[in-house]
């Protein structure tokens, strides 16, 4: 869905809670500021999207291949157990995308990351760390 009018921005919670790592094609990558878990969100930068279909069918595919990209990408980084991949904007509703590398190990297994437990900021290193894969 193009909307000329109003210019994308960032919804202020995820301003807030996120680190932004890179901009690809379609979507701003970002990282949530919680170091318990390798979360990274997909967000479209287009503005009043708060729906996958809300979005052309060429940018729904290159969602999806972004999705791919940061999937494999947690997978090659971390070997996690698990991958979680969601849309839910039930809190946020601006079209974003959760990829959580998970751990049986983490403090959060099984149950879902969100509210477990309070977040544990990254330091600049683990940052600078991270931003090296993008």
């Amino acid at each position: 869905m193009e909307n000329t009018h109003t210019p994308f921005s960032l919804a202020k919670e995820l301003q807030r809670d996120c680190i932004e790592l890179a901009d690809w094609p379609l979507c701003k990558v970002l990282l949530m500021n919680d170091s318990q878990y390798p979360w990274f969100i997909l967000v479209p930068r287009e503005a009043g999207v708060k729906e996958i279909i809300d979005l052309s069918e060429q940018q729904q595919i290159m969602l999806l291949q972004e999705s791919a990209k940061l999937s494999k990408l947690l997978q090659q980084v971390f070997s996690p157990d698990k991958l979680n991949v969601a849309a839910l904007g039930n809190m946020v509703p601006q079209l974003h995308i959760h990829h959580i590398a998970r751990f049986k190990s983490d403090a959060a297994w099984p149950a879902p990351v969100w509210g477990k437990l309070p977040a544990i900021p990254y330091s600049d290193e683990q940052i600078s760390a991270l931003k090296a894969h993008f």
